[in-house]
């Protein structure tokens, strides 16, 4: 599911950028140039007090750099351009930065949609100028003028955004990036340094030391052609076009998992060291450890209650569990139990510390960057089977329809008599008269009957189908994307296999629940705590690209209703047809639909002032929040506390909404981070197994035309590659054509027999299939779709 919906589950350099809060100091450029000094590149940034000035004064917007298209400026609905590598003035992906507006005669009016046709390859290199211009009426135009190593890609990004206000960067107050890259060494002879070439685009190359290299890098520089280094900014004067910086660390030979691996955790700033000693001696001495008699007390005893959870095959963190208790009157006592990780994670202490700064666990393929110490993930806070947990339950009395008649929020003790997996789950729903053997499922608590276990399953699948049904009649949105999963070998961990992860209903059982709880849990800390509550909102999507697709929409035929969450989730589940490709139709139909969606925030309620911006757009809810991952997200945590002071006055000293707000920011970075570290991680494997086990042959599916390329969603793998038209073999020629927001590529192929003219045409547009090959590249980790001529069944 996407991660605007609140569920457990390709920038381009040019900048557009979101308002941020952030007022932490910055450094400024040393370099003011001056007699004899080279020709400035980038201006010399303002001084502290002339930035804020001109803030006071609405000279200067202070935002966010976020690479990403079309980001907001708090509630001012103006786009921020910034059109190269001079105007973003060295700032990074992520920075927080101050913004001086350009009048619109410093705007240049320029126009063609084909200029750029016949580009050769080397032309959409790194060192490539790409010169798009941009028809824009009534307004004047935008030229984008930056280097990208993807001109097709550049030009449908800014194509499908209204541009708005060009500007420069003069400030940078807070440098969020890491100034790490992964990349390669390039030797320069007769010079004192050698040339970094990031992966990352959007990062300047930068001249290292010779000192920094290898003993043998300069008579042997062949040697290293292949050789993945880490490499960390640290200085960009304003006269030079290249960063200064220091090789970090040799990860090893490109394209290969661990130094891959390592070099995406470097870049994004992950902290994978091993905890500290000062960490690990907050944790419990006494092991193996036991709930404290004073502990219990305080706490509702659930032990002997059937409560039991349901996660992955190979889950080691268990964060939730489930009951579901018939009662006399055909009514349910329905709990969800989360783990109470609060008790052991005291705050301000260096625990808290570290937990509080990664602020997420990062999960990927092939392993898990724990938030927590692993005696806390795996163990005291996991609610492993068969063993007395410390937990935080929220009870309901609810009807069979799923009408609630009654909640009670409280500190528990739990027992889970078993472990299932969300397949044991999904046995029992679709075997509902089955009776299980003990050697079916996993070891159970000899208390609990499996037939109890079972029926407790049925029971909580039948509600959360009624709860289900409810919130989308309700006006819900869900947008599900295909994820890729892989089977590893054991030893080696390389991939064995791929495939699209099947979301099935025992899926969808356990997501209800935790939903029901997080709103629960908004719901009950805001009463309390009004002014200091953590919640998450979901702002609605952007207007401007909404009626962009909306037209787009109605050019293809595709009868959709953009007006609100629910209308679009009724359109996506009705309008697609009945065959065999429904589901294929849908995917990229929901892939369009994602484009205009914003992410999803942690707030502090003390600063978003009007009420209605906390609702949550896409579960179309007024409050909602996370409480039932604390194992791996910081902010549930914070959300725990604040549960706990709503139902202890002696616990309410320690709340304070300063550290609140902070934290929410935070969290809201290291979550974006997380979740593009997994993108990557699943991008490393996949390249991995195309390169191991392919080529591989699949029907795809056309998500997206440009003028010289098209995108494909590939359906056997769910994996989205763009095609360019010029590398393709046999195609003679092909024609673009464009009405309206519509885009089609006529594609000309060259006969079989050379004596006939080549006329086999293939028109490709939205929903277009074509049968494409995946075949590695020369690159480390890079592989490519590659289009078969239409009939041919052979690779």
């Amino acid at each position: 599911m996407t991660d605007f919906d609140g569920s457990n589950h390709r920038d381009i350099s040019s900048s557009f950028f979101s308002a941020s809060t952030t007022n932490s100091p910055a450094d400024k450029s040393k370099n003011k140039g001056g007699k004899g000094s080279k020709k400035q590149v980038f201006e010399s940034y303002m001084t502290s007090e002339e930035v804020s000035q001109g803030l006071k004064r609405g000279e200067l917007i202070q935002v966010q750099c976020n690479c990403i298209i079309t980001q907001l400026h708090g509630n001012d609905k103006r786009d921020i351009f910034l059109d190269g590598i001079v105007s973003r003035n060295r700032a990074l992906n992520g920075d927080v930065v101050v913004v001086q507006v350009l009048p619109p005669e410093q705007w240049k009016v320029v126009r063609s949609d084909t200029e750029c046709e016949g580009a050769s390859e080397s032309e959409t290199k790194r060192e490539h100028v790409v010169q798009k211009k941009l028809e824009r009426t009534p307004r004047p135009d935008v030229i984008v003028e930056d280097r990208y190593n993807d001109r097709d890609e550049l030009v449908s990004k800014v194509q499908n955004i209204a541009l708005s206000d060009k500007g420069t960067v003069v400030y940078i107050v807070e440098k969020k990036h890491s100034r790490a890259a992964t990349g390669f060494l390039k030797f320069l002879p007769d010079k004192p340094f050698a040339m970094f070439a990031p992966v990352d685009h959007r990062v300047p190359r930068i001249n290292v030391p010779l000192a920094d290299c290898p003993l043998d890098f300069s008579s042997r520089p062949g040697d290293y052609i292949s050789t993945l280094f880490i490499c960390r900014i640290t200085n960009w004067s304003t006269d030079s076009n290249f960063a200064e910086g220091r090789l970090a660390k040799t990860l090893g030979q490109a394209g290969e998992i661990e130094p891959e691996t390592e070099g995406i955790l470097t870049e994004y700033d992950v902290d994978f060291s091993e905890f500290s000693d000062e960490v690990l001696d907050c944790l419990p001495k006494n092991l193996p450890w036991t709930i404290p008699p004073e502990e219990m007390k305080k706490r509702r005893d659930l032990r002997k209650e059937c409560i039991f959870t349901i996660d992955p095959a190979t889950a080691r963190d268990l964060d939730d569990a489930l009951s579901c208790k018939q009662l006399p009157d055909g009514n349910f006592e329905l709990g969800v139990h989360i783990a109470d990780v609060s008790y052991f994670v005291e705050e301000d202490n260096s625990l808290d510390s570290i937990a509080s700064r990664r602020a997420t666990s990062v999960y990927m393929v092939q392993k898990v960057i724990p938030m927590l110490p692993r005696l806390l993930c795996e163990e005291l806070c996991s609610l492993n089977p068969l063993t007395d947990r410390l937990t935080f339950s929220v009870i309901w009395k609810i009807t069979p329809e799923g009408k609630i008649l009654s909640e009670w929020f409280g500190r528990s003790v739990i027992c889970s008599c078993v472990k299932l997996s969300y397949d044991h789950a999904q046995s029992m729903i679709e075997a509902p008269d089955k009776m299980f053997s003990a050697e079916e499922l996993p070891p159970v608590d000899p208390t609990h009957p499996i037939d109890e276990i079972h029926q407790a399953v049925l029971n909580l699948h039948s509600i959360a189908k009624n709860l289900r049904a409810q919130r989308f009649s309700g006006g819900a949105l869900r947008l599900d994307q295909l994820k890729l999963s892989f089977t590893l070998d054991k030893e080696t961990m390389m991939p064995q296999g791929c495939y699209v992860y099947q979301y099935r209903d025992s899926n969808k059982l356990v997501e209800e629940f935790m939903l029901l709880a997080n709103i629960a849990t908004a719901n009950h800390i805001y009463r309390k705590f009004p002014g200091l509550a953590l919640l998450r909102r979901h702002p609605p999507p952007k207007a401007k690209m909404v009626d962009e697709l909306q037209e787009l929409c109605d050019q293809l035929g595709i009868d959709i209703d953009l007006s609100s969450a629910g209308a679009l989730h009724k359109s996506l589940n009705t309008t697609l047809g009945d065959d065999e490709y429904t589901s294929a139709r849908k995917e990229v139909l929901t892939h369009m639909c994602s484009r205009p969606m914003q992410m999803a925030l942690y707030f502090c309620t003390g600063v978003v002032k009007e009420e209605q911006q906390f609702k949550h757009y896409a579960l179309n809810v007024p409050l909602y929040t996370h409480f039932t991952s604390p194992i791996r997200r910081y902010a549930d945590i914070i959300v725990h506390r604040l549960l706990a002071s709503s139902l202890s006055v002696k616990e309410q000293s320690g709340l304070r909404s300063a550290h609140t707000c902070f934290q929410a920011s935070h969290c809201n970075d290291r979550k974006t981070v997380s979740k593009r570290v997994q993108e990557l991680s699943s991008e490393l494997f996949f390249g991995v197994f195309v390169k191991e086990c392919g080529p591989l042959d699949s029907e795809a599916m056309v998500m997206g035309v440009l003028d010289q390329s098209f995108d494909v969603l590939v359906l056997r793998y769910g994996v989205q590659k763009r095609i360019y038209c010029k590398s393709v073999s046999g195609l003679d020629s092909f024609r673009h054509h464009k009405v309206g927001k519509k885009s089609e590529l006529t594609l000309v192929w060259t006969p079989d027999d050379l004596e006939k003219a080549p006329v086999e045409q293939v028109r490709t547009t939205f929903f277009t299939l074509v049968d494409v090959q995946l075949r590695a590249d020369g690159a480390p980790m890079k592989y490519s779709a590659v289009l078969k001529r239409p009939g041919d069944s052979d690779s």
